[in-house]
């Protein structure tokens, strides 16, 4: 067995994740969680990007044509006045929090690389076949095809994250009819083709890092579903990649929101 792969089996087995790292206080950080540099900053678009806004309070012809121009231009958007109650959401994420400052001894009942009941809580899914590891723990639900065991879930979090799912679901539901007739279908199109009917819960947390500017808390990716929504907390760190135009580089832009519900979907862009 390679010294890397030791190394990365006896932070797995810990079962204490991250926050373990942090918790035991460490100073510096394992070399299996190294990234190439540079890492940040991300290269300054060569022109200002807008990311745009989605109101779900206006007419309903407005808010298709910007979904349509969002979706087919940058493939990201940011949506606003949602049913989904801001303070749900707030509690959601702060509850989830809770959870992972708790004990590591605590923590590591739950911890495990198998959905069992459709629940899983680790750190980093391919962390024996990524070339770096990121720094976050993980805790991922699956809603739907089947139920979850809610009972797997830690009950830290367990209530929130079930009420939080309702209304996931409802704001999603609301977007997939927007890219439909966006799209010039229907409003139930995407819905009777079943891209409901699979959905994921993954909440990721990001302990404090010792050498920032030695790794990352999520390596870059194309999400493969039909619609991502993404909540950030207070902190935020969301960048989001695009395409240049007219004459223009592109590159990475920061999101600048915190606390609120986004979507991104590239539905309408492939």
């Amino acid at each position: 067995m390679s010294d890397r792969l030791a190394a990365l089996q006896q932070f797995d087995d810990s079962r204490a994740g991250v926050k373990g790292l942090v918790d035991a206080g460490i100073t510096t950080i394992p070399s299996f969680f190294h990234h190439p540099r540079p890492l940040l900053p991300p290269s300054a678009p060569a022109a200002p990007l807008s990311i745009p806004t989605v109101d779900l309070s206006l007419p309903r012809p407005a808010a298709v044509d910007l979904v349509r121009t969002a979706a087919s231009s940058l493939g990201f958007f940011h949506v606003v006045n949602h049913p989904l109650p801001l303070p749900l959401l707030s509690r959601a994420i702060s509850a989830f929090r809770s959870f992972n400052d708790l004990p590591p001894a605590v923590r590591s009942t739950h911890y495990s690389r198998q959905s069992a009941g459709g629940v899983s809580y680790a750190s980093n899914f391919d962390l024996f076949r990524s070339p770096a590891a990121t720094w976050r723990d993980t805790l991922q639900i699956t809603w739907a095809p089947g139920v979850p065991d809610t009972s797997r879930i830690p009950e830290a979090c367990r209530r929130e994250l079930v009420e939080l799912e309702e209304g996931v679901k409802e704001v999603g539901r609301i977007v997939m009819e927007l890219l439909a007739e966006g799209l010039g279908a229907e409003s139930g199109r995407l819905e009777g083709m079943t891209c409901l009917e699979g959905r994921q819960m993954v909440c990721h947390y990001y302990p404090w890092c010792p050498e920032p500017e030695r790794t990352r808390g999520l390596a870059e990716h194309t999400d493969p579903g039909v619609v991502t929504l993404l909540a950030q907390d207070g902190v935020g760190g969301l960048q989001v990649k695009w395409e240049g135009e007219d004459g223009h580089a592109g590159g990475w832009t920061w999101s600048r929101w915190r606390g609120r519900c986004s979507s991104t979907s590239e539905i309408c862009s492939r």
